[in-house]
């Protein structure tokens, strides 16, 4: 399992930091059109990634309660 997946997406970058996923699902919850969990229950992006608002993909990733979901904006600063 590769550590960490990353993902343009817009003008952010996401981040999943696979290593810190605890499988919680609140990310799938607000954001399933961009996230799911594999076979191993762990976060990873779907293919294709669906269409999703700015504003929400931020609050999907900022409900992680894992924190294993980073948000960069368009400069390289982390938001999230």
């Amino acid at each position: 399992m590769e550590p960490f997946a990353e993902r343009r997406i817009g003008d952010l970058v996401v981040r999943i930091d696979r290593r810190s996923c605890l499988a919680y699902g609140d990310c799938i919850d607000l954001a399933p059109q961009v996230f799911e969990l594999d076979e191993d229950g762990i976060c990873r992006f779907r293919e294709p990634v669906g269409e999703i608002e700015r504003e929400a993909l931020i609050e999907a990733c900022d409900v992680c309660p894992a924190d294993a979901l980073l948000v960069f904006d368009a400069t390289g600063r982390q938001i999230v």
